[in-house]
């Protein structure tokens, strides 16, 4: 009985501090790498507490959006070393890495499903017209977190070819969930998310509206917050389209962006993650195409760039 109370109080004081505190600092950590290793590792220990007190939902939301992003990484590294082996004509080499690449957007799919259901645990089934009564910033953001797992968790899903049981309307949900939240206020990524699932869902897109001119204003939005996590949604929607010159300007917009504008220090880690994909939809198009990932300092150029010509003197008349 005493053991059982100290538990629930330890919980209920670990659940406190991590949404008090970790996620707070871990949102002005620009650390992706760091952010990764805890949501995995501490996951388990912070989920158990939810068998001696209140399940740690809102937590849940965060750690297993944070874990899945974890796999989809290394789900991005296996398309590459595909990719480069394609380029080297290494036909088996290049089955092996998108076998690895399957397995790797399974298990991200799994984890950010779980995100998914935490969040309409907490929050309520999101897309029913009714919004939920925010506490504060934090429970905003939160809410943001999870309508993006529901969209990952589909879009893993898809990448995997496997069936995970992502339910096939949360696209439509999450559109329709994010109106829910301040445009303005969220650096355009509630209407970019809408916009995406319009771009990408056949019929999806309300009359009068265009997908691709509502993702160019977003980009403003985030570009001036200096959370550019628009970028990474137009990239996807022209990505899905078939544009790459269309990806290729997302990809220098947000390379010219990342100079001219720092990062929001409240939210440097939601911009580090924006940027580590739009890297990541560079080092695939690298790949493809020579066969090696975008060159150190050089996002936002490419392979077929033209030079620009270096004016030379002419010698002849000094000699």
């Amino acid at each position: 009985m005493i053991n059982n109370m100290m538990y629930k109080t330890t919980g209920d004081v670990m659940q406190g501090f991590s949404r008090e505190h970790t996620i707070p600092y871990l949102m002005e950590s620009g650390d992706l790498a760091m952010g990764c290793a805890m949501s995995e590792a501490t996951a388990p220990l912070l989920m158990s507490f939810g068998r001696v007190t209140d399940e740690p939902d809102q937590l849940a939301v965060m750690l297993y959006l944070s874990a899945g992003g974890c796999a989809e990484d290394q789900g991005r590294e296996h398309e590459l070393a595909a990719l480069a082996a394609m380029y080297e004509r290494k036909g088996n080499a290049a089955e092996d890495a998108m076998i690895r690449q399957k397995r790797a957007y399974a298990l991200a799919s799994k984890r950010y499903l779980k995100s998914w259901q935490h969040h309409n645990t907490y929050y309520g089934e999101s897309g029913t017209g009714e919004c939920p009564d925010f506490d504060d910033d934090l429970d905003e953001f939160i809410y943001l977190a999870g309508l993006l797992s529901g969209l990952q968790a589909l879009n893993a899903e898809i990448q995997s070819t496997s069936s995970i049981g992502v339910p096939k309307n949360v696209g439509s949900i999450v559109a329709r969930a994010s109106s829910c939240l301040e445009n303005d206020k969220w650096w355009g990524a509630p209407m970019a998310l809408k916009a995406t699932v319009w771009a990408m869902i056949p019929g999806a897109q309300p009359e009068g509206e265009d997908a691709f001119d509502r993702l160019a204003m977003t980009d403003r939005l985030g570009e001036d917050a200096g959370v550019r996590l628009s970028h990474v949604f137009h990239a996807i929607a022209a990505t899905n389209k078939g544009d790459e010159a269309m990806v290729k300007s997302v990809v220098r917009r947000h390379a010219e962006s990342l100079k001219e504008q720092p990062a929001n220090a409240e939210w440097a880690f939601v911009d580090a993650m924006a940027t580590n994909i739009i890297v990541s939809i560079s080092d695939r198009l690298w790949v493809e195409n020579t066969g090696h990932r975008t060159p150190l300092g050089q996002l936002g150029s490419f392979w077929d760039d033209q030079q620009k010509e270096v004016e030379t003197m002419d010698l002849d008349g000094l000699l």
